[in-house]
C-alpha cells in the first residue's frame, strides 16, 4: 500500500486529467481509509465478501481491495471511466494480478449480475443521489444476494424538512449520463419503513461518517431468512 500523502496526490492527477471525480479531492485517502475502519466494526474480515456499489474511483475500494483476500471484492459502477481511473492511477498492477477484483458496469443496481452470495454491501454516498425505488431495488438485492447474516452499510443525508425528502424517481448528480452535481436527501422514517416492508432493521452506526453523511446499518430482522 501507498503512504496516504502518495494516494492523494494519485488523486489530484486523476482529477487533472479527468474532472471532477464523483468525491471530494480533500482528505480523498484518509475518507477511503475510514470506510474500511467502519465495515471492520461491523465484522468485515479479509475472507468477507463484498460488494461496493456505485464504487467509483475507488476511494474506499482502495482500502477494501488490500484488506480483502484475493476474489473477495466486487464493485458496480456505470460510469466506467472512473472505474478505470481508479485502476490506472490507484491500484499497484501486482495487487491487481492477486486479488483480483470483479466489476460490473450495469447502471439498474442489479446486484444479482455476479452471481454470488455476499457477506457485506457497501454504497458510499450513494443514497445521497438514488431515488426511493432506485434504493428499495438495493434493498432487495440485499436480501437477495447476501448471506442471512449480510450487513448493508449505507451513507445518506437527512433532510432539513419534509419538503426536502426526495420524491423524484431519477439519479440526481454526476453519472455516466450527467455532468450536473447534485446531492439529494431521504427520511430515516422512509427508510425505515421501506426496510421494515421486507423485514430488514436499520440503525445509525455511532461514531463514524462519511464527508457529514450518517452511515446506516442494514440488516435482517430477527427470524427473518434469505430468500430461497
Amino acid at each position: 500500500m501507498v503512504h496516504p500523502g502518495d494516494l492523494g496526490d494519485r488523486a489530484a492527477a486523476m482529477a487533472a486529467e479527468a474532472g471532477f471525480l464523483g468525491v471530494p479531492l480533500d482528505g480523498f485517502a484518509a475518507t477511503g481509509k475510514k470506510q474500511l475502519d467502519a465495515l471492520v466494526t461491523l465484522g468485515l474480515k479479509s475472507d468477507s465478501k463484498l460488494l461496493d456499489i456505485g464504487c467509483g474511483c475507488l476511494r474506499g475500494g482502495y482500502w477494501l481491495i488490500h484488506f480483502l483476500a484475493p476474489g473477495r471484492y466486487f464493485g458496480i459502477e456505470p460510469h466506467r471511466k472512473r472505474v478505470e481511473l481508479g485502476l490506472r492511477y490507484l491500484i499497484e498492477p501486482d495487487v491487481l494480478v492477486e486479488k483480483r477484483p470483479r466489476f460490473d458496469a450495469n447502471d439498474a443496481f442489479d446486484t444479482s449480475v455476479f452471481r454470488e452470495r455476499f457477506d457485506f454491501f457497501l454504497a458510499s454516498s450513494i443514497w445521497s443521489h438514488a431515488s426511493k425505488p432506485q434504493i428499495e431495488r438495493m434493498l432487495d438485492g440485499f436480501l437477495r444476494d447476501t448471506r442471512e447474516e449480510g450487513v448493508f452499510m449505507t451513507s445518506y443525508v437527512p433532510p432539513a424538512g419534509p419538503e426536502d425528502d426526495y420524491r423524484g424517481r431519477e439519479w440526481v448528480g454526476t453519472s455516466h449520463t450527467c455532468d450536473v452535481p447534485g446531492v439529494i436527501s431521504h427520511s430515516l422514517k422512509w427508510i425505515g419503513q421501506a426496510c421494515t416492508r421486507r423485514r430488514l432493521e436499520v440503525a445509525r452506526l455511532a461514531g463514524h461518517e462519511l464527508d457529514g453523511q450518517p452511515w446506516l446499518v442494514v440488516r435482517r430482522a430477527a427470524g427473518a431468512s434469505s430468500p430461497g
